[in-house]
């Protein structure tokens, strides 16, 4: 009876250490884990897209661009405009003050003539028909030309500030 116990015994301690050994492998396998998961951990350095995923990114920001820039836009206009106001009635009170000085000249010359005597009324009034159709023809002309430079000077202007606002809208 003792042989087929020790054929047992023996057998058991083969297959213990079998599972010794099994365990110790299994032991320096599993410590080596932390390292490997480091090792063969993937870093994405480069992420490559769908065309369709870029699609509807582009598609999504342009939906989001252009109500900006109209509003933008829009709001350039109005400036404009008000711009383009501003530089009509700056031409219509330029016209008006020259109206006025034109015709206070005139009054101030029609003034001194009266004044000058009273027997050269006559002769003042019948030679002062021309002179003062040719000083007022000087005078409209003169305005004209003042009135020319000045829109000149506007038109400029504006200009400038549309180059201006549409630096500072391209800056935003």
């Amino acid at each position: 009876m003792a042989n087929p116990l020790a054929d047992c015994v023996s057998s058991l301690r083969a297959s213990n250490h079998l599972l010794a050994n099994s365990v110790s492998i299994l032991d320096t396998a599993v410590n080596d884990f932390p390292r490997l998961t480091k090792v063969l951990q993937t870093t994405k350095h480069f992420e490559l897209l769908p065309t369709s995923d870029l699609s509807a990114a582009q598609s999504r920001l342009l939906s989001s661009l252009i109500p900006e820039f109209n509003a933008l836009l829009a709001r350039v206009e109005t400036h404009l405009d008000r711009l383009e106001r501003r530089e009509q009635a700056l031409i219509a009170r330029c016209e008006l003050l020259e109206g006025r000085l034109s015709m206070s000249g005139e009054d101030g010359e029609a003034m001194t003539r009266i004044s000058a005597g009273g027997a050269g009324r006559k002769s003042l009034a019948g030679e002062g028909d021309g002179s003062r159709e040719a000083l007022r023809l000087k005078a409209v002309r003169a305005k004209k030309e003042r009135l020319g430079y000045a829109v000149e000077r506007l038109s400029l202007q504006a200009q400038q500030r549309e180059r201006q606002l549409r630096m500072s809208v391209a800056a935003q």
